[in-house]
């Protein structure tokens, strides 16, 4: 039986796709096929695609076992330095087929836990750093990836080791964009275009804008406001409305200034909406934290029963004020010099409250080498930094195009898994893109919700003679699934009876 399940899949008509459903219920025969099969899928065209339950599979499930077979082989069929020409391969036909604008393209770079035990040497990719999901007790990955302006669609990936600051990845990731560029573009219909490139102030540095002034590409980037004294000091009345209708509120001064050694254009903005948020957002979170940390201090102290010694209270003082903006606003004063006589007292100063709101709330410097775009264009240009953003999040979505839970504990097969994880997110948006342009708007959560309550049911009829009769029909559908049916063609798989 074995022999024969391979040699249907190796006849014509070929490639051909064998899904297994469920296969956390399988039983031990089914396991045995699986076994088999994925031992032998490198030799034949076809491809073995098996579902399951992550929530039904303990310890001890059998099927793990034979998930271990199937992702070992399949892992190694492809070898590591094929990925980025596998990659660019697959941009390029996202580009030529979805007429995806490489124009903008913004860049970001996050870390996922990697699960990797600490005593795991074959995996010098996994490493403990700085955790942007705050598990500073698991080994990390770091992922870059640049998506397109237009529907934050990945055209390029880059795994690198958790430990190293998304500063030191920048160089290598410029390199490569600019290796494809011409690719994408000439894909996208884009013969000549330029390509600028849009990243935060995580990736600043000298060294960084020189390498991105080798390449050719352009860029809109930003540096830390505080960073810029002399602009923050700029009375209000030195910023114009950018474009009302676009920006509503948002204000700008367009001016030149030297950032990392060289002259570069430089737009302070001020978003009426960004310093409402920050004014709620340190007021009720921020200083309600300090000041809540030091009236609990003060009490402590106040009952004389303290035994630190001062040094370790203003040492503890110094923490709870540890954030720039609560320095500046709050002062304290710490009396006594035993631990039974310190007494703390503390203020919040108004003026100065007043100063750090004035001077820093809701402003942002971004800098460009485009001296002939208007400024607006500058702005938005900056903000398609959050489709970058927003993929990492669908990335850390556990119900959708998730990147964890990672079964893989090797340097081969966590490279190999992050790839398929960035295809997965550039189908997905793809897809959202695709919706999106049909005038259907939908997050990637809805659309692969909506997706898969689409099903299909087999009626059996029974005949007064002869075998009974079976009748395939869809399920009742919604209004958005019929779109998204119309929309993806899907009713060339569907039976001819519906519901």
């Amino acid at each position: 039986m074995f022999a024969a399940v391979r040699d249907e899949l190796a006849s014509p008509p070929s490639p051909a796709v064998l899904v297994v459903e469920d296969g956390h219920w399988a039983d031990g025969a089914t396991l045995d096929v699986l076994r088999y099969l994925g031992t032998r899928m490198r030799e034949l065209p076809a491809v073995l695609l098996v579902t399951c339950r992550d929530d039904t599979l303990g310890r001890d499930h059998p099927l793990r076992d034979v998930l271990g077979v199937l992702g070992s082989t399949a892992m190694h069929a492809v070898p590591l330095e094929a990925l980025p020409r596998i990659e660019e391969k697959l941009a390029a036909a996202a580009c030529a087929r979805s007429g995806l604008d490489t124009s903008s393209v913004a860049l970001d770079m996050t870390n996922f836990a990697t699960f990797t035990g600490t005593a795991n040497g074959r995996a010098p990719i996994a490493q403990r750093g700085k955790a942007k999901q705050k598990r500073a007790d698991l080994r990390l990955a770091g992922l870059g990836l640049v998506v397109t302006r237009d529907g934050g669609v990945p055209l390029l990936s880059h795994a690198y080791p958790g430990n190293k600051p998304d500063v030191t990845q920048f160089p290598q990731m410029i390199r490569d964009l600019a290796a494809r560029h011409a690719t994408l573009a000439a894909a996208a219909g884009q013969d000549g275009a330029e390509m600028t490139v849009v990243f935060d102030a995580g990736q600043n540095s000298e060294a960084n804008f020189a390498v991105l002034a080798g390449t050719g590409l352009r860029y809109v980037g930003s540096v830390p406001a505080s960073d810029c004294r002399d602009l923050l000091a700029l009375p209000a009345d030195a910023r114009a409305v950018v474009d009302r209708d676009r920006f509503d509120g948002l204000t700008a001064c367009d001016t030149r200034r030297e950032v990392y050694g060289t002259e570069r254009r430089a737009i302070l903005t001020h978003s009426p909406e960004l310093h409402e948020h920050q004014a709620r957002g340190f007021d009720g979170t921020t200083l309600a934290k300090a000041t809540r940390q030091l009236d609990e201090l003060a009490a402590t102290l106040a009952r004389g029963k303290a035994r630190r010694a001062r040094d370790k209270v203003e040492a503890e003082i110094t923490k709870i004020t540890h954030d720039a903006w609560v320095r500046r606003v709050i002062t304290w004063q710490l009396t006594g010099n035993t631990p039974r006589d310190l007494r703390l007292a503390w203020s919040i100063d108004a003026a100065a409250r007043t100063a750090l709101e004035e001077e820093i709330f809701g402003k942002h410097v971004l800098i460009t080498d485009h001296d002939d775009w208007p400024a607006a264009e500058v702005i938005a240009a900056y903000r398609s930094q959050s489709e970058a953003e927003f993929s990492f999040r669908q990335m850390k979505d556990p119900r959708a195009v998730s990147f964890s839970p990672m079964h893989h504990w090797t340097e081969h097969n966590i490279h190999v898994h992050v790839l398929t994880c960035a295809l997965a997110l550039q189908i997905a948006h793809l897809m959202r893109l695709q919706a999106e342009r049909a005038g259907l708007r939908v997050s990637v959560r809805e659309l692969l919700r909506q997706l898969a309550g689409i099903g299909e049911t087999v009626l059996i009829y029974p005949a007064a003679r002869g075998r009974p009769k079976a009748r395939r029909m869809l399920t009742e559908t919604t209004a958005t699934q019929d779109k998204l049916m119309k929309i993806f063609q899907l009713d060339r798989y569907a039976p001819a009876v519906r519901s």
